[in-house]
């Protein structure tokens, strides 16, 4: 309260309606479930001949929640009758999250066969296809000549709303962080980026110069959009791959020789053996 401003009054609770427990109670009970209606939590003002009675809620799924009932009457009348019931959360309860738009919610990939996808009117990704103007070109405006250039020249005609400038920029951001740029890891083990590449194919309009599509069937890129400086190993210019290794015949020795003898040699009696040392010869 402000130094020189009146106090606000607030109205008495009624008497009659603060009474009204078990009537407040049966409206409860026609809500819920049987059974899921506590003890009377108490009452309190919500307005002139208007009273909430609180009720405890014994439904396990809702702990903490609260039945609030609010009883009201005429003027100079004792008759109360039910206003609303509802359930309320406590201070404690489990509540579910906080609701968010549909388009908020929905993520790259959702969308299934059949499903339908609207585009709000004033989405930033778009603008308008083209700009009607009746005035000669030369008496164009710098900056109504260069929309009517980005139209003919990126977009061409017959189409109300074509991407922004914040619209190629989102998905050029997108595109060159994802598994189809230079960072991914097959692209950091590539021979070549898709620049060289005979498969490559150049988007067309200003995202020509960081995109393309691959053209290789072969390829695990194939049909997708990719950055310049993508790569794989299906790249067009890759090297021959090395022929099998020849293997060299053993080299054999033909020129010396060693005999071997593949069964004793017997010696007859009294015969020299002519490995016997030559001391045992009897040779001076």
């Amino acid at each position: 309260m402000t130094e020189g401003s009146a106090p606000t009054r607030r109205a008495a609770t009624d008497a009659t309606l603060a009474a009204a427990v078990e009537l407040a109670r049966q409206a409860a009970e026609q809500v819920a479930a049987p059974g899921h209606v506590g003890e009377h939590l108490g009452a309190y003002n919500d307005g002139e001949r208007l009273v909430t009675h609180d009720f405890a809620c014994l439904d396990p799924a809702y702990r903490g929640w609260r039945w609030a009932v609010t009883v009201t009457r005429v003027s100079r009348s004792k008759n109360v009758t039910v206003d609303e019931a509802v359930l309320l959360p406590g201070t404690d309860s489990l509540l579910a999250p906080a609701w968010v738009p549909w388009n908020e919610r929905l993520k790259p990939g959702d969308l299934g066969v059949g499903d339908l996808l609207v585009t709000e009117e004033d989405d930033d990704r778009l603008e308008p296809g083209f700009t009607a103007t009746n005035a000669p070109a030369d008496d164009l405006p710098a900056e109504v000549e260069d929309v009517d250039r980005v139209a003919v020249w990126e977009l061409g005609l017959g189409r109300a709303r074509v991407l922004s400038a914040i619209g190629r920029d989102d998905a050029a951001d997108r595109w060159y962080a994802g598994d189809h740029g230079p960072n991914a890891p097959i692209a950091q083990a590539a021979p070549a980026p898709c620049a060289t590449c005979g498969f490559f194919l150049p988007l067309a309009g200003s995202m020509r110069l960081l995109f393309g599509v691959c053209a290789n069937e072969y390829s695990p890129n194939d049909g997708q959009v990719v950055s310049v400086d993508h790569g794989c190993g299906a790249h067009s210019e890759v090297a021959v791959l090395p022929g099998p290794i020849e293997i060299t015949p053993p080299a054999v020795d033909e020129i010396g020789y060693d005999v071997i003898a593949l069964h004793p040699v017997e010696h007859a009696p009294g015969s020299v053996d002519d490995t016997a040392p030559a001391e045992d010869l009897g040779h001076s």
